[in-house]
């Protein structure tokens, strides 16, 4: 399964984290299933937003990316989200760019321009606008793609830019250059997954013009099919809009966690369809939390603890892989442990066990409860464990440090490294 991931120039946002929490809970359905999974999600880390930023700040590309990965990566553990099999950037993975749009040349699919662009001939591709549904007159050039009047076609996107000063650049054939946004994904997947795989998803907004063109580029180059099943789940939506920070509505993933616990973020996705448009307000997230503490409510007391494994054979857990089983439909899912909370909070304690082992298929459900709602960690328990921590920096111990953030996420605390020293706040 290969999913496109962030682009990493500002702090993720409800949307990503959609995308995060999406598709985390496809992977570990997929294993607990029995499937052999190789999860790929990647890291856009040049890009001309990446650039902009970057020299708007006044400071190096790299420096902006591997900030803002941290971040990512701090708001997908306080959500819960497991790390991916693989998780490759692109500027690591330009050799394999470049072999694939040579190949595209070789098959007269890429041509270079008069500007020095190298670009992707979109009517030699009998193929393109099929996972679109739309005609070839109907399609327009997407967002990312720059208007160039050399290009052969309009529609034609770029796969190789050439390079300009002040700007990260690779030695290739072509010239100086760096790659286009849609050619890293084809590069990225067939590098790792082969050249035809099983799953390929992303948000919705990708399906054109990224996931047509990577179709195009992909399998444009080996003749063969490219995904086998396609995902893209819905938007989020605030006041009926598409939450994007191109509209400016967008609310970050660490505005969010200030106001309400991780786990209540991460159910308030899970109880929706992935595909179904996601509406963001303070009320709709208030009432997740309270349907979330009626689930904790009823594990209560209960011998619950102990991480045991499904009964498949008991009828809820039947009900319970019927929903996931089509379209990974959590909001049935999540339907089921509510009738559980229901059978437990009635008198039968023996479901409790049940419940807690199937709520953690969706990533739910696996704290004490008494520390749920308690909060987690005393202040003064935080202050100490960040002494610890800023004690193994110290030392150099690392591996020490990055346990003790580990142990920090784990409880609902997010640490936040400052040039005033490290602050925290409960996700």
């Amino acid at each position: 399964m290969y999913v496109c991931g962030m682009t990493v120039y500002d702090y993720c946002h409800l949307g990503h984290a959609r995308v995060l929490v999406v598709f985390d809970i496809v992977q570990r359905w997929l294993r607990s299933s029995g499937y052999r999974v190789t999860y790929v999600r990647n890291i856009t880390d040049i890009d001309d937003k990446i650039i902009r930023r970057a020299h708007e700040n006044g400071e190096p590309v790299a420096a902006l990316t591997e900030r803002f990965i941290g971040y990512m990566e701090e708001d997908a553990a306080a959500l819960g989200v497991e790390k991916p099999d693989h998780e490759p950037r692109a500027t690591q993975y330009v050799p394999q760019m470049l072999d694939l749009i040579g190949r595209l040349e070789a098959k007269h699919l890429a041509y270079q321009s008069a500007s020095g662009d190298v670009n992707y001939a979109v009517r030699r591709f009998p193929g393109y606008g099929k996972l679109s549904g739309k005609s070839l007159d109907e399609l327009r050039a997407g967002e990312r793609v720059e208007v160039d009047a050399s290009k052969e076609d309009p529609l034609d996107f770029v796969l190789w830019k050439r390079s300009k000063p002040q700007e990260p650049s690779w030695p290739s054939r072509w010239g100086a250059g760096r790659p286009g946004w849609h050619i890293e994904c084809s590069a990225m997947s067939s590098s790792l997954l082969g050249e035809s795989f099983d799953i390929h998803g992303g948000g919705q907004d990708l399906q054109f013009p990224h996931h047509e063109n990577e179709i195009a580029q992909s399998e444009g180059a080996s003749g063969g099919r490219f995904a086998k099943y396609w995902m893209h789940n819905g938007f989020v939506r605030v006041d009926e809009e598409k939450m994007s920070k191109s509209l400016g509505n967008f609310f970050t993933v660490r505005e969010v966690l200030k106001k309400y616990d991780a786990e209540v973020v991460r159910f308030f996705i899970a109880r929706a369809h992935y595909r179904s448009p996601l509406n963001y307000s303070d009320s709709h997230l208030d009432d997740a939390r309270s349907a979330l503490a009626r689930l904790y409510t009823a594990l209560r007391g209960a011998a619950a603890a102990g991480g045991g494994g499904v009964d498949w054979n008991e009828p809820h857990a039947r009900r319970f892989k019927a929903a996931m089983d089509d379209d990974f439909n959590t909001p049935e899912a999540v339907a089921v442990l509510f009738e559980m909370a229901t059978r437990i909070n009635a008198g039968e304690r023996g479901l409790a066990p049940q419940l807690r082992a199937l709520g953690g298929l969706l990533g739910l459900l696996q704290r004490d409860p008494a520390a749920y709602f308690q909060g987690g960690l005393d202040a003064a328990s935080i202050e100490t464990l960040i002494r610890g921590r800023e004690a193994a920096r110290k030392r150099r111990d690392f591996a020490e440090a990055d346990r003790i953030r580990k142990v920090l996420l784990e409880q609902g605390v997010v640490l936040e490294d400052g040039a005033g020293g490290t602050t925290w706040r409960r996700a």
